[in-house]
């Protein structure tokens, strides 16, 4: 799913009220003799509010190009007091220990404004990342939306 999917927009368009993105800068590198470019990667966020549940989407790879996006939308909801902050990576197919940190700093955060933080994630690749940081243990993982917005 790319990010013009997830949000109902075409390219060109612009972004949505409450959608933030860019797309990543093209990287040159070099694999042997070969001169290889990547190509460029929209990411972007959404968020929604509703009666202490906010839920914020994130659409493309979190990386270090992306994080701090996804930072600076999670930074001011991550100290609301005793809110639930559900992190929708359910659109994310690569995530790096910078995404991961950002994960990480937002879960001190609410959890110092006595808040709960849920992700939700499906892709294998950052399941994978997950389990071999041992977040998995640490951050409530949910399959998909419906399960982490359920009550307890």
């Amino acid at each position: 799913m790319n990010v013009h999917e997830a949000f109902g927009t075409s390219e060109g368009e612009p972004a949505k009220e409450g959608v933030v993105g860019r797309p990543h800068p093209s990287i040159v590198g070099r694999a042997g003799d070969r001169v290889c470019h990547s190509t460029r990667v929209d990411f972007a966020v959404q968020v929604t509010n509703d009666e202490g549940l906010c839920i914020v989407t994130a659409v493309g790879e979190l990386d270090v190009h992306s994080a701090p996006i996804l930072q600076a939308r999670l930074d001011p909801l991550s100290g609301q007091a005793g809110g639930t902050l559900v992190v929708d990576l359910s659109g994310v197919g690569f995530i790096d220990s910078t995404g991961l940190g950002v994960l990480v700093t937002t879960l001190k955060h609410v959890r110092e404004a006595g808040g709960t933080l849920d992700v939700v994630a499906s892709s294998p690749r950052v399941l994978k990342v997950f389990a071999l940081t041992g977040l998995d243990v640490v951050i409530p993982l949910h399959a998909t939306l419906a399960e982490a917005v359920r009550p307890a």
